[in-house]
């Protein structure tokens, strides 16, 4: 396990658990959205996205961290990973962790990635694209739908995928990873 893609739903967990497997692995880590949310939250154009996060995957060994798949993403990460991990807890667990992450944000406003930080008025807003809860609640099962297709249509079969569907099994695995 050395080049390992982590997806999910929002609020699922990736960030923390990708954080916690490269520094374990002693690898490498790419969060997607620092790549793609630019300052004012312009996003990166997809050449240039895909440009860079070829780049990264291009080493021996990582651990990309996020899903924008309809972006091209997973035609660039998953042929070179070894190892997918699928956090895939259920929506309450999903929305209790982004509502309770949106709040703490908002109120500490806390930096994201490239100066970008949550602000109050996405909490009023119905629009997911703007309010995160809104896209979390809205989009969880059409990730789940998405990614079970994806990883049982066959294309994929040369990679160890691992569906982790709680914390404790998430805590589990990554108590059983080899130190890098």
């Amino acid at each position: 396990m050395q080049r390992i893609s982590v997806i999910g739903s929002s609020g699922s967990g990736k960030t923390t658990f990708a954080r916690d497997l490269a520094h374990l692995l002693d690898l490498p880590r790419l969060e997607l959205d620092s790549v793609m949310h630019q300052p004012g939250w312009t996003p990166k154009p997809d050449h240039e996205f895909q440009a860079e996060v070829g780049d990264f995957v291009a080493g021996d060994g990582w651990v990309v961290d996020g899903n924008y798949t309809s972006h091209g993403v997973a035609r660039i990460v998953w042929p070179r990973a070894d190892t997918i991990v699928w956090l895939d807890p259920s929506r309450a667990v999903v929305m209790r962790r982004v509502v309770w992450r949106t709040l703490r944000r908002v109120a500490t406003r806390e930096e994201l990635w490239n100066g970008n930080r949550e602000p109050w008025t996405n909490l009023y807003s119905r629009d997911p694209y703007k309010n995160i809860i809104v896209w979390a609640w809205t989009r969880f099962e059409h990730v789940r739908q998405k990614y079970e297709g994806m990883l049982s249509d066959g294309s994929w079969d040369h990679l160890d995928v691992v569906r982790l569907c709680t914390a404790r099994e998430a805590r589990a695995f990554l108590g059983r990873v080899p130190a890098g």
